[in-house]
């Protein structure tokens, strides 16, 4: 598993988000995805929401995602 895959499917189930993945060691990663769909909602729920873009892959491809989600209003 590499960043931009990650990336890609986050960006995938989320298509008005912007997403930034790093990770070196192909199991460890940090995300940063912001998204107007996370207006309204607390940390768990867009947490839930990028981990839905991933699915399986969550616990056996990604052993760890770092997640920080924001709202355009909160990244600026």
């Amino acid at each position: 598993m590499d960043a931009e895959t990650i990336a890609n499917l986050i960006q995938a189930g989320l298509p008005d988000a912007h997403v930034q993945v790093q990770g070196d060691d192909g199991v460890h990663f940090e995300a940063t995805v912001v998204s107007a769909a996370f207006a309204g909602k607390l940390p768990l729920a867009r947490h839930r929401m990028v981990y839905a873009t991933l699915g399986e892959l969550m616990g056996r491809e990604i052993h760890a995602l770092a997640l920080t989600t924001l709202t355009p209003d909160q990244a600026r």
